[in-house]
């Protein structure tokens, strides 16, 4: 055997400026065999673990997305798309514990089981502050699940801009219809004031999803319609019937959504959505999370009443309205809708007073929901009354009308009747 070698390397011997043949020979050989079993064994490895960051895995947090390209790729996907990714934002800057969060160790890094409006809170304090002014914030959950869940702080805050609307009783309507439908239904919307472990109030990702935290869908009426839309609470609706809606709908294209608010212009928004009037800084105007700010009366309610900053509220709303409108315009709007607000509180006034006497009366029981009359007073004023003035407010005149007024005349005469049953003992 030994001989054998000897023979072959001297007939491979080869010298070249000092160099063997055999050598380079051997070397190549060698190197050509490590090649191809480093080759087979990279393929042998999970996809996992193949999937290399390029440019837009850099973009999206590099480590984070690396996993989460192959676990859950729409996300990644979303977040390169979105302002925070251009603004340098990291994955850790939002999912890394705040105060009173609980941290959990995942794949080396520290990060928080849930996010909440705490940790949005850490750049956008300003927004997160006029929030908990708003409606959107205690009152929403409070007007489902009442006050137990909150602290007396977050009440007492709460209760200063709202007066009765956290520090209350679990909804009656809501309890009856069982855990199952406030679960799947009515928190689907009241969520968004929800009270978190960290102290916090609300989900932020209602309006701006997760992780594109997008300004456009915000921006978007079906993001506001997701909650208000329906018999109860029919804005969407409306919006779309009116003269803002049809032309929102024809000229979409030609609006600038992502703009950023402090610099918006009807040169971005011709055409005003939810947010235009509600929210934005159009033209300069103060930007606000808080969307009670414009608003002059209480809507909902059964009864109507103003509210308690009426003229703050509806000045600014008005001139928000002049970025478009003359002033003689929109005082003229002002006072047909109101006309239409007062017109309907008596209407609910005069159902309210047959509800009154019939439980004066010891007629009906104190038990809520138990006889039909009262679905059917319910629906008079949450329903139809409701409508009516929406619809005065935001344009729509089918609603104001058909859905509404209608609709209240006709319920009248139904309540009517059905009381005169009861009293007759029938």
């Amino acid at each position: 055997m030994r001989s054998f070698w000897k023979e072959w390397k001297q007939t491979l011997q080869f010298k070249a400026d000092g160099t063997s043949f055999a050598y380079i020979f051997v070397a190549v050989l060698l190197g050509t065999a490590l090649v191809t079993g480093a080759y087979i064994l990279h393929n042998l490895r999970p996809d996992a673990e193949l999937g290399q960051p390029d440019e837009k895995f850099i973009t999206a947090s590099g480590k984070c997305a690396e996993c989460h390209r192959q676990e859950t790729p729409a996300i990644v996907d979303q977040f390169e798309h979105s302002t925070h990714a251009l603004q340098a934002v990291t994955c850790l800057d939002c999912h890394q514990p705040v105060e009173n969060q609980n941290a959990n160790d995942h794949r080396g890094f520290e990060i928080t089981d849930r996010v909440t409006a705490a940790n949005c809170s850490s750049c956008h304090e300003n927004q997160y502050t006029q929030y908990l002014r708003s409606r959107h914030a205690a009152p929403a959950w409070a007007a489902v699940r009442g006050s137990a869940d909150f602290t007396p702080e977050q009440i007492a805050h709460a209760e200063k801009y709202h007066p009765g609307a956290v520090q209350r009783e679990p909804n009656q309507l809501a309890r009856m219809e069982g855990s199952a439908a406030i679960a799947s239904g009515c928190s689907g919307c009241h969520s968004v004031g929800r009270p978190n472990a960290d102290g916090s109030i609300g989900d932020c990702s209602h309006c701006h999803t997760r992780h594109d935290a997008s300004i456009a869908m915000a921006r978007e009426p079906e993001t506001c319609g997701q909650c208000h839309m329906g018999p109860d609470h029919s804005q969407l609706e409306i919006f779309h019937e009116s003269r803002h809606g049809a032309l929102w709908n024809a000229h979409k294209d030609r609006m600038n959504l992502s703009v950023n608010p402090d610099d918006l212009t009807t040169r971005d928004m011709p055409i005003p959505s939810c947010a235009t009037c509600h929210m934005s800084g159009l033209e300069g105007q103060k930007v606000t999370h808080d969307v009670t700010e414009r608003l002059s009366w209480f809507l909902f309610a059964a009864v109507s009443t103003k509210r308690e900053h009426y003229d703050r509220g509806q000045a600014n709303m008005k001139e928000l309205c002049g970025s478009c409108h003359s002033s003689s315009h929109t005082d003229a709007f002002y006072e047909q809708a109101e006309a239409v607000v007062l017109h309907t509180n008596e209407r609910v006034q005069e159902a309210r007073q047959i509800m009154d006497g019939l439980y004066r009366d010891g007629l009906l029981t104190a038990q809520p929901f138990d006889e039909e009359i009262e679905f059917l007073y319910f629906d008079y004023w949450h329903y139809y009354g409701r409508t009516a003035k929406h619809g005065a407010f935001m344009g729509g005149a089918d609603f104001v009308q058909w859905h509404g007024n209608y609709e209240l005349l006709h319920g009248l005469v139904q309540l009517k009747a059905r009381a005169r049953a009861i009293r007759q003992g029938r």
